[in-house]
């Protein structure tokens, strides 16, 4: 009997506790729900202005969903502390767990934090010319993703750099700017007419299209050796016609050099009489 009667009073003193846990725990679920909702909402108004402001979906999803988590993690924490569950142990366990997790995927999240700069401050963007990494490699930006970069070499190929790679060494974009200025060097002899050799390049730059007019072209001498003198051409041409002006402006000084009988000393070895 005596039994009975401790038995009844232990239930019964689990359903009074479970009755006066009951309001704690729908204001949990109701905190937790608000949370939620509050989570949806600013993950579409983030990703609104985002999308104003960015035009790498990496980035935006990234932010978006980091704002997402957030706001839900701290929902929930609040929802537990209600009901008399202590966060702080929760807390200690994932900081914990995160710090473990850091030290294990040093790379990775460094890598992670070198494409939430890339894609941000946007160094570079996809279809321009850069050089960079450890090795300097170059090549056309094809992607740019959160771990990495994709670029694609002159000869086709597909070069993967991480990004941490990228962000810790210098990157230099050929492409940024509208125009870029082709530099010409040739050494003459002494004996060269200065005045002819300015008048050939300079007609040579005045009858190609590509050679802008403003910033002039700079000819020049750049510096007297013991045989030869070093001359150094200047002209502006727009970013995408680099390579050809390049090419086709240096065959045609020399061919007008040819013509012009102007020589562009050459070293050469002479074999010792035994």
């Amino acid at each position: 009997m005596g039994e009975t009667v401790k038995s009844s009073m232990a239930f019964q003193s689990i359903i009074n506790s479970a009755a006066e846990k009951i309001p704690s725990l729908i204001y949990a679920i109701i905190l937790f729900l608000i949370g939620f909702a509050i989570a949806k909402a600013c993950k579409k108004v983030v990703s609104k202005i985002l999308c104003k402001y960015t035009s790498g979906k990496g980035i935006t999803n990234f932010i978006v969903y980091g704002v997402y988590i957030s706001i839900i993690v701290v929902a929930a924490l609040n929802s537990l502390d209600m009901i008399g569950i202590k966060t702080t142990s929760v807390v200690t366990i994932i900081g914990a767990a995160g710090f473990s997790v850091g030290l294990a995927f040093k790379e990775v999240l460094s890598n992670l934090a070198s494409g939430i700069i890339i894609l941000f401050f946007r160094p570079f963007n996809i279809g321009d010319y850069i050089q960079g990494g450890e090795n300097n490699i170059e090549g056309t930006v094809s992607d740019i993703q959160i771990f990495s970069t994709v670029l694609k070499t002159p000869d086709n190929k597909t070069i993967t750099v991480p990004n941490f790679q990228i962000t810790a060494n210098d990157i230099i974009n050929y492409t940024h700017q509208d125009m870029r200025r082709v530099d010409f060097v040739f050494n003459v002899a002494y004996d060269t007419d200065i005045n002819l050799l300015k008048s050939i390049v300079n007609d040579v730059f005045e009858n190609d299209s590509r050679v802008l007019k403003d910033p002039r072209p700079l000819i020049g001498i750049n510096s007297m050796g013991n045989n030869t003198i070093e001359f150094i051409s200047k002209p502006w041409v727009k970013t995408e016609e680099y390579w050809d002006a390049y090419y086709d402006l240096m065959e045609k000084i020399k061919y007008r050099f040819d013509e012009n009988n102007i020589v562009l000393p050459y070293t050469y070895n002479v074999p010792a009489k035994k």
